[in-house]
């Protein structure tokens, strides 16, 4: 397939050899999270959902920063506006937000954040909504919330427990801290960390890794992963029931079993792939 090349509002997203990068790419606010580049998410899932080449989806950001979290100039201006400062646009603006991160984290797809400087507030839950995160040595992280009085939105306060425990997450929101990436490291947030020049590279490398597997069974044992904190045993059992009924009739399913039987290298190796 070409690669395709779509320019968004304040981000772009690029489609080549069955990976997606989106990147947010208004380095001059630091990739701020502005309502243009919120409006950029959910075009670019549209993109993404709908494009069965696509394996692998890549987050980042442009000029030595992810995301610096909400854009406060337009908040307040917002405050200044008696109508877009109101408490009910703010809850709808919210909102609408948490439709985007819901289609985010439930992308069937392997989604890998790749963290070059800050990732702030807001820019800290999106990359806590990626399965893994790739880091360079420069990035910082920052439940920076409270510092403008604000509690932890974007779904940061139902990721950040899950991914680190919940005493650690209260210590990290209600002290705003900066968490360096060694530290991110140890508290598990962090899968790998690379040199900034090597970063894009090795995280197109580790998303392509995943090209050779299994659609289905990827896409849908992130489902059931994604409700295991939450469901109960029995509707989980019946998800996971459902789930395999699709995955053992696709077609990855039968050429991975004739290959075992045959004595022949299973199509999707992590390991091997690594090497």
């Amino acid at each position: 397939m070409p690669t395709e090349t779509i320019r968004l509002r304040e981000a772009s997203l690029v489609i080549d050899d069955g990976v997606a990068e989106f990147t947010h790419e208004r380095p001059e606010s630091r990739n701020a999270l502005s309502l243009g580049l919120r409006a950029d998410y959910a075009e670019m899932l549209d993109h993404v959902e709908r494009n069965r080449e696509v394996r692998a989806l890549i987050l980042t950001g442009s000029g030595g920063s992810f995301c610096a979290g909400g854009d406060l100039k337009s908040l307040r201006e917002a405050r200044a506006n008696p109508e877009a400062g109101s408490p009910d646009a703010i809850r709808r603006r919210l909102a609408d937000g948490h439709v985007w991160m819901q289609r985010l984290r439930n992308l069937e797809m392997p989604v890998i954040a790749a963290v070059d400087g800050p990732a702030v507030g807001a820019g800290f839950s999106i990359a806590l909504a990626a399965d893994f995160m790739l880091a360079s040595t420069r990035a910082i992280f920052c439940m920076s919330f409270v510092k403008v009085g604000l509690v932890p939105d974007l779904g940061a306060a139902y990721l950040l427990p899950r991914v680190i425990g919940l005493s650690a997450a209260k210590e990290l929101a209600m002290t705003a801290r900066r968490v360096d990436v060694q530290e991110a490291k140890a508290l598990g947030i962090v899968h790998a960390i690379h040199a900034p020049d090597a970063l894009a590279d090795e995280s197109r490398r580790f998303a392509r890794r995943f090209i050779a597997g299994p659609r289905e069974a990827l896409g849908l044992t992130k489902r059931l992963l994604n409700q295991s904190f939450e469901a109960h045993y029995a509707p989980l059992a019946e998800y996971e029931s459902a789930a395999q009924a699709v995955a053992s009739s696709a077609r990855y399913h039968g050429a991975a079993v004739d290959a075992f039987l045959e004595g022949r290298a299973a199509p999707y190796d992590w390991e091997r792939s690594g090497r």
